[in-house]
Parts: structure tokens; C-alpha cells; sequence
């Protein structure tokens, strides 16, 4: 690859990263955190699909399409009143929608831009030809202290400090990193890369689960991490491994208890069902209803649907439906999977009996 790929804007990468993200309904803000945002695009208090979905299309449009702040308030301001959004109650002034159109598109705009630097930077000929790299702080008004402390700070590219320090470093940070050579280094008057300062850390209480994080100083709670690190892989084995991660997040729980409504990510949906199902997107989706109707299924069984779908017998009903038969530990989980054709979307509902023999008018397809 060519050394001067390196520095033009993401733009390919920036766009996979979030095309690769999955919707994921939240209440508030803070439920999923660090690196669980390679894996999820949420907006808090937003739990309806077409809410989510529609808000996810308009960010896509500003960083796929270079659309401005303005634009995209345009489209939030059209997508808020079709829906008759209402989770945003005592931010609805014409300021609150001011401070929140920006914080949902500069988030989102930094910390996929970061993830496509992440992407470039961490290519091998890359890290051959610029293995340091340089924090660099770009903040003018209101700056972070330590941020500009951080400024110039250069470090190797598999230093750990990069790992819980790698800009955006908080919401509204305008900090970034570059790469640098030998050469690099030594025009800013440095033989070798610095030491990694240890500025400490300090603990954060979410005030709603009492949570306790600890978290490196300088750094907001659930920015200690490198936004893109997790989600290099591409395609589906990227949706796979954020749905994977997805389930095992304490958000899940609370989707399970009924605290957080609307649907949510469990699974993707395997190959062979794959190409004959069609469908738009491979990731398999877990509705609130399927959850209220079978009260008995708890978040851990849920969390067996990947093995389900891809290690039990697949029988065929329907066009749209197949069955999945898997006994694990001498209980036998029975998944039925559904394509809904006009959303282009893949269901489960997972059931558990003792019954291990499909319909008679199954047929077995693998």
C-alpha cells in the first residue's frame, strides 16, 4: 500500500466500521460502554426499530455523504416528528435539540473516523514504515488539561497506554493521532518514543445501577478504550463478533428483565440458511414479544442461540421458517428462526422441552 494512503481521510474505513454496527435499543445513556460502541449504534432513550433505524440513516447520510450539523438537525427534527419521539422529555427547547443533534452526530462522526484511523494505522505496511505514534491535541476553546499535556506525546503503536488513551478521549474531544517515522521523530527533537506517562485514575459511580468503574484521569467514563480496535474484522464475521459481544453486556440482562424495550441483536444467522432465506441483513433479532411469551427462557439460554442455529438439526416449514433442534446437557432447545419479508429481518423464538421430534410435516434440511 502506498505510504501516502495513510493520510487521507478514512472515508472507506470510517463507513464499514459503522455500517458494521447493529441497533441496539437503550433507555439512557451509559448502558452499553467502551468498546461495546464498536459493536452497537444506540441513541439514548430510543428503543422503537423504526425510530432507531431512521436515526441511524440519518447519521449514515452525515458520514457517508459529508452531510453538515444542519443538515443532519434537519432530518432528526423530520424523523422526531414522524415518530412522535418522546424520550428526550425536558430536553425538548429549541437548545436541549441543539445540544443533543450535536452530541448524537459528533460522537458518532469522531468515533468512527477514529476507528478508520485505527483501521489505516494498524495496517501492516504501515506499522513498518510509521511504527510511532503522536497524540495530538487540537482542542482551542475550553481545552482539557491533560489533554494538553498529552500533546506531542509519542509512543510506539503497540504501547498499551494507546489501548484506554487513543482519541476521542471523551464527548465533545477534538484530539487525534497520527503516525510518524524515524525521520518524524527526530524533527520533533526526540531520539526515541517517550515513556508512558501514568497520570492515575480515579473511580466513576453510575448513579443509576451504583456501578464503580475504574477509569485513567483525563479520560471521561467508557472513552478508556480505541474505538475500531474490536471491530476490524469485516462483513459478517464483524456483525458475528458484535453480537457476541452484544449478549454478554449487563445491557442484555436489563433487556431480559423488562427494564429496556424493543429488539435486540442475538444472533446471525448461518450460511446455508442464509442463501436460502435471502434477507437484507444476517443478524438475527430477539423481539419483546417473543421474550413476554415465553417468560421461562432466561438471558443465559438466549445467550446458547448462536450454538443453536449453527450446531442442532434445521428443519424446513415454511418458505420463511425453519426449525433448529439442539440437545445440550440432556435438555433439548428448540429455536424457531423467520425471516418477516417485507422488513428483510431474520426472528428467533427459542423454546425448551423435552420433546426432541420435529413437526411431521418437517422436513430436514441438514
Amino acid at each position: 500500500m502506498p505510504i501516502s494512503a495513510e493520510f487521507r481521510r478514512p472515508f472507506a474505513d470510517q463507513v464499514t466500521y459503522f455500517r458494521n454496527k447493529l441497533n441496539l435499543p437503550t433507555t439512557r445513556s451509559g448502558q452499553i460502554t467502551r468498546d461495546q460502541n464498536d459493536a452497537a449504534f444506540v441513541v439514548a432513550g430510543a428503543t422503537k426499530s423504526d425510530l432507531l433505524a431512521d436515526l441511524r440513516g440519518a447519521v449514515d447520510d452525515a458520514i457517508s455523504n459529508g452531510q453538515s450539523l444542519g443538515e443532519f438537525r434537519k432530518q432528526f427534527n423530520e424523523i422526531v416528528s414522524k415518530r412522535g419521539w418522546t424520550g428526550w422529555t425536558g430536553e425538548d427547547t429549541k437548545a436541549g435539540r441543539a445540544w443533543r443533534t450535536r452530541l448524537i452526530y459528533k460522537t458518532n462522526l469522531d468515533t468512527s473516523y477514529a476507528a478508520g484511523r485505527w483501521a489505516q494505522m494498524t495496517d501492516p505496511d504501515v506499522l513498518r514504515l510509521r511504527p510511532y505514534w503522536r497524540y495530538v491535541h487540537n482542542t482551542i476553546e475550553n481545552p482539557r488539561q491533560q489533554h494538553q499535556r498529552w500533546h506531542n506525546l509519542v509512543l510506539r503503536a503497540d504501547d498499551p497506554w494507546w489501548q484506554t488513551h487513543y482519541a476521542p478521549n471523551g464527548f465533545g474531544c477534538n484530539c487525534g493521532v497520527e503516525t510518524l517515522n524515524e525521520r518524524g521523530l527526530r524533527r520533533l527533537g526526540k531520539d526515541g518514543p517517550d515513556a508512558a506517562p501514568n497520570d492515575g485514575t480515579y473511580e466513576h459511580v453510575d448513579n443509576t445501577t451504583g456501578e464503580v468503574v475504574t477509569v485513567p484521569n483525563g479520560v471521561q467514563p467508557g472513552w478508556d478504550y480505541a474505538p475500531g480496535q474490536t471491530a476490524t474484522e469485516r462483513a459478517i464475521a464483524a456483525r458475528l463478533k458484535n453480537v457476541l459481544q452484544l449478549v454478554e453486556a449487563p445491557l442484555f440482562n436489563r433487556v431480559m428483565s423488562g427494564e429496556v424495550r424493543g429488539e435486540f441483536p442475538v444472533a446471525v444467522v448461518p450460511t446455508a440458511e442464509r442463501q436460502v432465506f435471502g434477507g437484507e441483513s444476517p443478524v438475527v433479532l430477539l423481539s419483546q414479544a417473543a421474550r413476554q411469551a415465553n417468560p421461562e427462557i432466561s438471558a443465559n439460554d438466549y445467550r446458547r442461540i448462536q450454538e443453536v442455529l449453527e450446531d442442532g438439526e434445521v428443519y424446513q416449514q415454511s418458505d420463511l421458517s425453519r426449525l433448529v433442534y439442539l440437545i445440550v446437557n440432556g435438555l433439548t432447545y428448540r429455536a424457531e428462526l423467520r425471516r418477516e419479508a417485507e422488513a428483510g429481518s431474520y426472528y428467533v423464538t427459542l423454546f425448551k422441552s423435552e420433546i426432541d421430534t420435529p413437526p411431521a410435516d418437517a422436513v430436514r434440511l441438514r
